[in-house]
């Protein structure tokens, strides 16, 4: 049960005629002294303001602490009433005693904040037990002790409504320095990304400067490239580059032609290679065979591919590789046999073709093209990667530019909490 006062509703705080809210344009740069003065300034109206309520407090400490002394030593004429009830009238005033006696202390002194945090902490424990006694033996005194009662309720009211507002102002100093503390921040904030644009519009210049040597080292080689290509031996190297491409045309007739022969026979090849216990370049030259005779129609191989092809005949003869046409397959084989010559001399006339172009065609190659083309290329990659890298510093410093008026108004808000002047902050 509540003793007999509450907490009134605090009163809005009004700005004093001598503070009223003004404009003002300050630098970027002022901020943090402006932020230390309000600190300060702030630090030592709340000081102030606090060691005034509790110096009209620990008056109230004082007539309590006196009031317990008092009423200790006051029968409150129990020997007047029932013997039962005087026992709890008796208990209920030793408790009040006993809670004043170990509760109520002498304020501490405000020299600093942390001085009125304690003050805080102390006022608020022995508002608490005093009233918490107070509301559990409220019949006894108002009853027995009406003499009490009155004086006790108007030093707790004052008491409760000086607490509540010094808890009031250490709130608010606590939100401003909150404020304080993260106007810091936002000031870090600004610098980290003002130094991060003076970086990356140094490293733009820099890349800009790489673009300029690169463009004309580019255009350097294009030109030497395209001296080289203007020269006779050039046009003569793609003149034979076009005529060894023309030259595959050539090779897919013979490998049809080739294949065309060995599919006829690729049957009792197929059979024969697994049944058959040739060595290792045999077997492999009957794996092509099967696969991809063109590769292995060459001089060097024919008396491998005409004894493969016989002992294939014989064991078509003999019955351990069947066909469904003996006379037709041993007849495909026989044929095969008799254009191998004309078929192996089709593959090296072509090879040798091939090879005559390509060593004309490496005698008029130039090496230096090769080179200046990879360089190009090389430089090409280079310049490429600058570009993209400058663009994105370019898009990280809008980022940023815009970023920062963000930040400035995130301030300009937040120095209105402890200040009655509405600051504009320019940037420079």
């Amino acid at each position: 049960m509540v003793f007999g006062w509450g907490k009134k509703k605090q009163e809005k705080e009004t700005i004093p005629v001598n503070e009223i809210s003004k404009d003002k344009e300050i630098l970027l740069s002022d901020v943090p002294a402006i932020v230390n003065e309000l600190y300060e300034l702030r630090t030592s109206q709340t000081l102030s303001e606090i060691k005034h309520l509790r110096n009209n407090t620990e008056p109230l400490i004082t007539d309590l602490i006196k009031i317990g002394n008092v009423l200790e030593k006051d029968n409150l004429k129990v020997d007047d009433i029932d013997k039962h009830l005087a026992i709890i009238v008796v208990r209920g005033k030793q408790q009040v005693i006993d809670v004043i006696k170990r509760g109520v202390s002498h304020l501490p002194e405000v020299q600093n904040i942390d001085d009125a945090q304690k003050l805080n902490s102390s006022l608020n424990s022995i508002l608490k037990k005093v009233g918490d006694v107070l509301g559990r033996q409220t019949r006894v005194i108002h009853i027995f002790a009406k003499k009490y009662a009155n004086q006790l309720k108007e030093n707790l009211e004052v008491m409760n409504k000086n607490h509540s507002e010094i808890n009031s102002i250490l709130n608010n100093f606590k939100s401003m320095k909150l404020s304080a503390t993260d106007i810091s921040d936002i000031l870090k904030q600004i610098k980290n990304l003002q130094t991060n644009r003076i970086e990356k519009t140094q490293k733009i210049s820099d890349y800009a400067n790489q673009l300029t040597e690169l463009q004309e080292k580019i255009t350097s080689i294009s030109n030497s490239i395209e001296e080289i290509k203007s020269s006779d031996d050039y046009k003569k190297y793609l003149d034979l580059e076009a005529k060894l491409t023309s030259f595959d045309l050539q090779k897919s007739e013979i490998k049809n032609k080739i294949t065309t022969q060995f599919t006829k026979i690729s049957r009792p090849l197929g059979r024969y290679e697994y049944a058959s216990s040739l060595d290792k370049d045999q077997k492999n030259i009957l794996s092509k065979l099967i696969n991809d005779p063109f590769d292995v129609l060459v001089a060097e191989n024919k008396e491998s591919i005409i004894t493969i092809l016989e002992n294939v005949r014989k064991a078509i003869s003999s019955g351990s590789i069947s066909v469904k046409d003996v006379d037709k397959t041993m007849s495909q084989i026989t044929e095969i046999e008799e254009k191998l010559d004309e078929l192996i001399t089709n593959v090296s006339e072509y090879f040798e073709k091939i090879h005559v172009i390509q060593n004309d065609m490496n005698s008029l190659k130039s090496d230096q093209l090769e080179s200046l083309e990879s360089e190009l290329n090389k430089n090409n990659m280079f310049k490429k990667d600058s570009e993209s890298k400058s663009e994105s510093f370019k898009k990280e410093i809008i980022e940023n530019d815009l970023k920062i008026p963000q930040l400035i108004s995130k301030i300009e808000v937040k120095l209105r909490i402890f200040s009655n002047t509405k600051y504009t902050i320019n940037l420079s």
